[in-house]
């Protein structure tokens, strides 16, 4: 299953119009309608923003493994929404910070 096919099989499970899954993460329903029809690959900014929409893991998204909302933690999912609302030097500073924390660990 592709990206696209994904991206759609989400959206009509949730009874949603292109239109309103672009709006919601703040694209154009045309760059969206790329994304289902595998046009176009979506930035790592609008990945994230599909995976909190939709709920889903970033891999699930991409053709990996279905990781649904229910699967994840709530920490996990507070995790994915900090990391969205971050810019693209406090993204690199926290994946730096977790690799350091987890080296700690080890």
């Amino acid at each position: 299953m592709t990206m696209g096919d994904r991206l759609r099989e989400l959206r009509l499970r949730k009874k949603l119009s292109q239109e309103e899954v672009a709006r919601h993460i703040g694209i154009t329903r045309s760059a969206y309608s790329h994304y289902e029809i595998n046009n176009r690959q979506p930035v790592y900014e609008t990945l994230i923003k599909l995976s909190v929409f939709f709920q889903v893991s970033l891999d699930y998204i991409i053709g990996g493994e279905s990781i649904r909302e229910e699967q994840m933690t709530a920490d996990t999912l507070e995790v994915i929404q900090l990391f969205n609302t971050m810019n693209k030097d406090q993204r690199k500073q926290s994946i730096s910070r977790m690799r350091e924390l987890i080296a700690q660990n080890e």
